[in-house]
């Protein structure tokens, strides 16, 4: 039987005008994908997801405009087009850039010059499925930063947890890759009642985005298991490792 794959509109911001339309036309190529539009700055960036129904954006970490301009671009996204998904395209692997791409808002990160072509649709098709994308190597990264500030808080100084049940299969549901409109379905809620659970587990737990709840909740969940204690409600984070990379695509919305 054939399988009728959804159409995944991308949008490509690249600083080097060469480098972006050779980059358009490969992800062109692919039958699912459709580059619909392009940008060189922070301003085109802006304008392009403002007037086309765009799924995935691929931002370069520095556009025309200047060095880690794209990661200004991103931040201003994330404020009027939050539903819309960002990989942050860099050049190298720097901890400080990859870190500084999750903290603006982006759902993976990419690096041409070290991944295959196909891994750059991989990462297109899952972040546009609500999953966060990034190597092994980079998510140690990010998890170690992201320990350090945030102290652990599943339980309190009594040892009591900070989180009911409830608010516990919200981000085990979370982590699994599932929207609010998901979520509430399993759950037999409302929209509404997810969010406003959400709203209180950002409080209790020290974070501001569905990125680092996730990115939290399986942190937490390793050092939990290494303490003997039970993690029953996250740990079912369900990392994908591809076969021919290292890439990691870990379940997020």
């Amino acid at each position: 039987m054939t399988i009728i794959r959804k159409i995944v509109s991308v949008l490509i911001a690249h600083g080097n005008a060469m480098t972006g339309e050779l980059l358009a036309g490969a992800l062109n190529r692919q039958p699912h994908i459709r580059v619909t539009a392009r940008a060189n700055t922070s301003e085109e960036v802006l304008e392009s997801i403002q007037s086309t129904a765009l799924d995935v954006a691929l931002i370069s970490a520095t556009l025309a405009d200047g060095p880690l301009s794209g990661l200004g671009a991103l931040r201003q996204m994330r404020e009027c087009c939050p539903e819309l998904k960002a990989v942050v395209l860099v050049e190298s692997p720097d901890p400080s850039l990859i870190i500084d791409a999750f903290r603006a808002g982006a759902k993976g990160v990419f690096c041409p010059s070290r991944s295959a072509f196909k891994s750059l649709c991989r990462c297109v098709d899952r972040v546009s499925e609500g999953q966060v994308w990034a190597s092994s190597s980079e998510l140690v990264q990010v998890l170690e930063a992201f320990a350090q500030l945030a102290p652990m808080r599943v339980v309190n100084a009594d040892g009591m947890r900070l989180l009911t049940k409830r608010e516990e299969e919200v981000v085990s549901l979370l982590v699994e890759g599932m929207q609010n409109r998901e979520i509430a379905r399993e759950l037999n809620l409302s929209e509404h009642t997810i969010k406003n659970y959400l709203f209180h587990i950002f409080d209790k737990l020290g974070v501001s985005s569905r990125v680092e709840l996730i990115l939290y909740a399986v942190s937490s969940t390793k050092r939990m298991q290494i303490a003997g204690i039970d993690g029953r409600a996250i740990d079912k984070n369900g990392i994908d490792r591809a076969e021919d990379s290292d890439d990691l695509s870990q379940g997020a919305a």
